[in-house]
């Protein structure tokens, strides 16, 4: 894999390097109705942060290398599924949609203080729950570790990350370094991939305030695309050098939003185009080799009217795939409670993703797991070509395991 740094000097002219203060800004004192992706949770209380960083990771199974046809075919679609567990234990719930209904994948969610040892715990009890009911191939384990209102671990051994719009403030050569501490971190602890960093931009200050998935959350790098793109790269390629998987999210963009698809429904972007200025940090980051892309679920107006992103061919296959060239892992946001996603039913919510493009489908709840799992398998039974997507898929997924465990 080419180097994401040297992708990042070669797509941009000069570096500019702005220096601002590296402490956090204070917390907000109130607090919109919609809350920031992903986690679905509200800010925790301080946790107590320790320099030292453990080196011992917890132990995984090799990733096999038998032909993923070879598996049963709910084993198989086991590989594009991800369900999620609090970080503090695994959750009953999330070990039995491992072993009964061969999930692949685990997000560790909402908050935890508990420390990189007591994490690393949890992750070997997720990992010793695979094995046969995912037919011998390895979890991955993801979080979202952003900073500020959005880091999903704290306490020993994690870093206190700061909010995004003061990363922005730093120099890229700071946060690279940065981001390779939290990465280690998040090694040590288990995790595999990150669902970090945001590359939504958000247009101006004064509409921040107004933009409830981002931009009221500082989750934002800077207020133009040249920003986003130096500081979102300088991340990503931090979180490689760390031995961590980047995400880079939310495709094709919330910055121009005023509602989030989390708590709200009907949630429209009408001014993104095919060849929107905002699409260029996805760009810069599909040239510098970014391996997993997660896709928004708002509807863009001028994209796709009629289908959420998330669910949109021509979003997911004909922009991200076709135009950009992005042939990694595509990730969906949460299927599962995100109300921009509750006119349909789950076991819809997941083959749709499929169709439309997509390889990993994200429900934070591991109840939706029998039924969704299921729909797909019944789906892919019934008829060859979507049974050809979900192989797809689940090849894509499998190779970024492979390629995570040849690091």
């Amino acid at each position: 894999m080419r180097s994401l740094l040297t992708c990042r000097i070669a797509l941009t002219a000069s570096v500019v390097v702005v220096l601002a203060g590296c402490s956090d800004p204070a917390p907000r004192t109130s607090a919109p109705t919609s809350a920031p992706t992903e986690s679905t949770a509200s800010p925790s209380p301080s946790a107590p942060t320790s320099s030292s960083t453990p080196t011992a990771r917890p132990s995984e199974p090799a990733v096999a290398g038998a032909d993923l046809t070879a598996l049963e075919l709910p084993v198989l679609v086991g590989q594009v599924f991800m369900t999620a567990t609090e970080p503090a234990a695994a959750q009953p719930e999330t070990l039995d949609a491992i072993t009964d209904h061969h999930v692949g994948n685990v997000m560790l969610r909402g908050r935890g203080t508990e420390g990189v040892k007591a994490t690393a715990e949890v992750v070997r009890t997720l990992r010793h729950a695979a094995g046969d009911p995912t037919g011998g191939l390895p979890l991955l384990v993801a979080t979202d570790q952003e900073g500020g209102l959005v880091q999903v671990l704290r306490g020993r051994g994690f870093s206190e990350i700061p909010r995004t719009t003061v990363q922005g403030g730093w120099s890229v050569a700071t946060l690279r370094a940065r981001a390779t501490t939290w990465a280690r971190e998040l090694r040590a602890a288990g995790v595999d991939l990150n669902l970090a960093p945001v590359l939504d931009t958000v247009p101006d200050a004064a509409f921040a305030e107004r933009n409830a998935p981002i931009g009221y959350f500082d989750r934002q790098f800077g207020f133009t695309p040249a920003d986003v793109t130096r500081h979102g790269l300088a991340f990503l390629d931090g979180m490689e050098a760390g031995g961590i998987i980047g995400t880079v999210k939310h495709f094709p963009g919330l910055g121009r939003v005023t509602a989030n698809p989390d708590t709200s429904s009907d949630v429209h972007d009408t001014q993104t185009t095919a060849t929107d200025e905002y699409l260029a940090p996805f760009e810069a980051a599909i040239a510098a080799d970014a391996e997993v892309v997660m896709m928004s679920t708002a509807t863009y107006d001028k994209l796709d009217p009629d289908e959420s992103a998330a669910f949109s061919r021509p979003i997911v296959t004909g922009l991200l795939r076709e135009r950009l060239g992005f042939d990694g892992v595509v990730i969906s946001d949460d299927l599962s409670a995100a109300k921009q996603v509750a006119d349909r039913s789950p076991q819809r919510r997941a083959v749709d993703f499929l169709r439309a493009g997509g390889d990993l489908v994200l429900a934070i709840d591991p109840d939706h797991m029998a039924a969704m799992t299921s729909a797909v398998v019944t789906e892919a039974e019934k008829d060859p070509a979507f049974r050809a997507r979900v192989e797809e898929a689940a090849t894509r997924v499998v190779a970024l395991k492979r390629s995570h465990a040849s690091r």
